[in-house]
């Protein structure tokens, strides 16, 4: 993956991210929560993209 895919990757989940923020009326909890998430699985992936993190299908939990 190259690094301008990735750059636009994040801009895009930024804006969305920014967008339902703004415009979508939830309680602080929930936005909280949303945030915290799509943080998560961004650093997943940027971790998954860059091959610091193996491949998730391989990890099974027991």
């Amino acid at each position: 993956m190259s690094l301008i895919s990735v750059i636009i990757t994040l801009v895009v989940v930024g804006v969305i991210l920014w967008l339902v923020n703004t415009y979508i009326p939830m309680d602080a909890k929930i936005k909280q929560v949303l945030n915290v998430l799509v943080l998560i699985v961004v650093i997943v992936w940027l971790l998954q993209a860059f091959g610091v993190l193996g491949n998730i299908n391989q990890i099974s939990i027991r």
